[in-house]
């Protein structure tokens, strides 16, 4: 009895350690990942902007269907196209880059369908405020660069957020939508 009690201890540590192993870090490629933010605009049109600046890593275990996503995001880059509405959306009024330069996503909960990774459940801090964000996936795939000689991990990721939830309330009574719709497209690259 003690015998086959050592022979299953052994084997759940044997097991721990391989699933340990399994997992792997990466690191966001900048190239290949952006952040873009979508408003309606009166109902007449709809104003797009992207953040050109972000870092980030992201631990992820396939096997083990888990992972970890830390992302960082430069309020200061934002790119509309036009600058003086980057330069609004920097002010006070939105981003309040001055006073808070990064936006941050951080997640340690993955949810898969089959292999895949179907969402991404975590915290998205804006505004000095830190709220819970689902970005679900609308594809995402492993496969290994010709060009990097790596693996490489990613998808795109969507999600609609309530900026009054961060104290981004500028335009609000005049018509401005709450909602703002989010989508990342993000690669990350096996270190």
């Amino acid at each position: 009895m003690r015998t086959t009690l050592l022979a299953l201890a052994a084997a759940a540590t044997l097991a721990a350690g391989a699933a340990h192993a399994e997992v792997a870090s990466y690191a966001i490629d900048p190239t290949h990942t952006f952040v873009t933010f979508e408003i309606s605009h009166f109902g007449a049109s709809t104003n797009r902007g992207r953040f050109d600046k972000k870092e980030g890593s992201v631990q992820f275990d396939r096997a083990g269907k888990a992972g970890k996503v830390d992302i960082t995001i430069d309020a200061t880059s934002v790119n509309t196209g036009t600058a003086p509405f980057d330069k609004h959306l920097q002010s006070a009024d939105l981003f309040n880059a001055a006073k808070y330069p990064t936006i941050k996503f951080v997640s340690d909960q993955f949810s898969f369908d089959g292999d895949k990774v179907s969402a991404v459940n975590g915290q998205l801090t804006l505004l000095g405020k830190t709220q819970p964000v689902t970005l679900k996936a609308t594809q995402f795939n492993c496969y290994q660069s010709p060009m990097l000689k790596r693996e490489v991990c990613g998808g795109d990721f969507e999600t609609t957020i309530d900026r009054t939830a961060f104290g981004m309330n500028y335009g609000v009574d005049w018509g401005f939508p709450k909602n703002v719709r989010l989508v990342v497209q993000v690669e990350a690259v096996k270190q």
